[in-house]
């Protein structure tokens, strides 16, 4: 017993002397641990007789009591001195500015191509590309345009030098060229949107050399105009964040659809404002139309088995409907106070849930 009173004092003289938690811990695993001064005690008890076991045994547990209190109570000591000297190391100016908000913001273009993919995508619409410099069998002829169509002319095509085997190559003059890559790439059904850059000899308020479209494709059986008109609407009426939109469809040609037509939205124009969704007057937005038989042969599939619709528009159109932007120039001017006013904050993705123009 006499060398357990002297193990007990010298293992509650180390404690005391610990001067941090990392020495406090392995004086706990030397006096505690699995092979510990006191646990090793405990050993030892299976030779005794019982009846010494029972007293040693007790007087032990005592001993290993004392030991683990006196270890958590130094512990806590050690715990507010580290904290302490913490706290003295650690400081804060709270003179200093804060810190600089960032300054760069979403193109509205950028902004309205993701609530287009957030709309479109939540329709179960799939995301394509294709590249911005075409051959003319993929933007015209595929499409249906046929031999001398004005939009062939040198006056809106951009045309590269062609091809060694005589091919013209020229800058897409719309995003339509994804659609035929996609039908010739994947077996239907289909459901795609393809936003793009495109381009065309032409430059004033409303007309850029470069612009932004976004078209949709759907070929499936049993399509047919409501399908492409339900489909329109929806998108006029989540994109403009309003309840319902009237939708007018006026005959029109596009040599790619047949029936073809201009899609107008209802709206009221005031002196300095649009509103869409109310009013009684009219504001055209997009293109649409039935895919032409001729361009579903074209990829290979039977028109008679496969029927679909297509409908194109301008990004920057709609995002100057949208968000009140007077002159389509600015949008490639580089002018950053315009973009700190029309831009949108970099974090602020729109969803539909949330609200897409927050």
């Amino acid at each position: 017993m006499s060398n357990l009173s002297g193990l007990e004092a010298e293992l509650l003289a180390a404690v005391g002397d610990a001067v941090d938690l990392a020495t406090l811990d392995e004086i706990r695993v030397a006096a505690l641990g699995k092979k510990g001064r006191i646990t090793e005690l405990m050993k030892t008890l299976g030779g005794m007789a019982p009846d010494e076991r029972k007293a040693f045994g007790a007087a032990v547990n005592q001993v290993k009591d004392r030991i683990a209190e006196a270890l958590t109570a130094r512990k806590s000591i050690l715990e507010d001195a580290a904290l302490e000297a913490r706290l003295g190391q650690e400081r804060i100016d709270v003179t200093l500015p804060i810190a600089a908000q960032p300054a760069g913001r979403i193109h509205p273009v950028t902004q309205v191509t993701e609530e287009c993919v957030e709309i479109f995508g939540a329709m179960g619409f799939a995301l394509a590309e294709g590249p911005d410099i075409e051959d003319d069998s993929h933007n015209f002829t595929a499409l249906n345009f046929p031999p001398g169509h004005p939009a062939r002319e040198m006056h809106d095509t951009f045309f590269l030098p062609p091809r060694a085997d005589g091919e013209k190559i020229l800058l897409r003059t719309h995003t339509s060229p994804v659609q035929i890559r996609t039908m010739k790439g994947k077996q239907p059904p289909i459901r795609v949107i393809a936003p793009g850059r495109t381009y065309r000899c032409d430059s004033d308020q409303t007309h850029t050399p470069m612009f932004h479209q976004i078209e949709a494709l759907v070929i499936d059986k049993g399509i047919h105009m409501g399908h492409l008109k339900a489909t329109i609407e929806h998108f006029a009426a989540a994109f403009f964040e309003v309840e319902a939109v009237k939708i007018r469809f006026r005959p029109s040609f596009f040599p790619f659809t047949e029936p073809s037509a201009e899609v107008d939205i209802g709206c009221a124009r005031s002196k300095d404002s649009i509103r869409i969704g109310q009013g009684d007057d009219w504001l055209e937005i997009m293109g649409c139309g039935m895919v032409h038989p001729n361009v579903i042969r074209n990829c290979g599939l039977d028109p008679d088995e496969w029927q679909g619709f297509a409908f194109g528009m301008g990004l920057d159109r709609i995002a100057m409907l949208k968000y009140g932007i007077p002159d389509l120039r600015a949008f490639f001017e580089s002018d950053l106070r315009w973009l700190r006013h029309y831009g949108f904050a970099a974090l602020d993705l729109p969803t539909l849930g949330g609200g897409l123009s927050r």
